[in-house]
């Protein structure tokens, strides 16, 4: 079990990108792609300029440690006629799991979706991802039992 340090879920800017992109790279790299930290710097770079993400990030007091993040895009529903984001990207880095702050990123998220007014918030994840399932599970995400959910490549 990891330590428990202090640390605070903020809201990430450019002046946080070098604490994000090994966390960006290790993230992808827990999905079986390479490492890419050059990728990973214009990647991030570039959502945090054109502000088409949200990225949480879990810092120590200091700021000077990223420990995991959370990466939100917005979207709508037509039926509801609100707001939705998709829950796109949750990464807690391997030495920090088991601390807790995969439940405050997912705590943050929740938070920051109800203070934009949102009706809900959407995610997937790989589905022998079990430590993750739990982890939404007991934060109060449920399976969709309504719609099957389809995806087509283009590339």
């Amino acid at each position: 079990m990891a330590t428990t340090v202090t640390h605070s879920i903020i809201q990430a800017n450019l002046d946080h990108l070098e604490l994000l992109v090994p966390l960006f790279d290790a993230y992808r790299i827990f999905y079986g792609k390479p490492s890419d930290l050059e990728g990973a710097r214009s990647f991030v770079r570039s959502r945090l300029q054109s502000q088409d993400s949200v990225i949480l990030l879990a810092i120590n007091e200091g700021q000077s440690d990223g420990f995991g993040f959370a990466q939100l895009y917005p979207s709508f529903s037509s039926v509801a006629m609100k707001s939705i984001w998709i829950l796109n990207d949750l990464f807690v880095s391997t030495t920090d799991r088991q601390s807790g702050i995969g439940r405050q990123l997912v705590h943050g998220v929740r938070e920051f979706a109800a203070s934009t007014g949102a009706v809900r918030v959407d995610l997937a994840t790989a589905a022998d991802n079990l430590p993750a399932k739990a982890l939404y599970e007991s934060a109060g995400y449920s399976l969709d039992e309504v719609f099957d959910h389809y995806k087509l490549s283009v590339v």
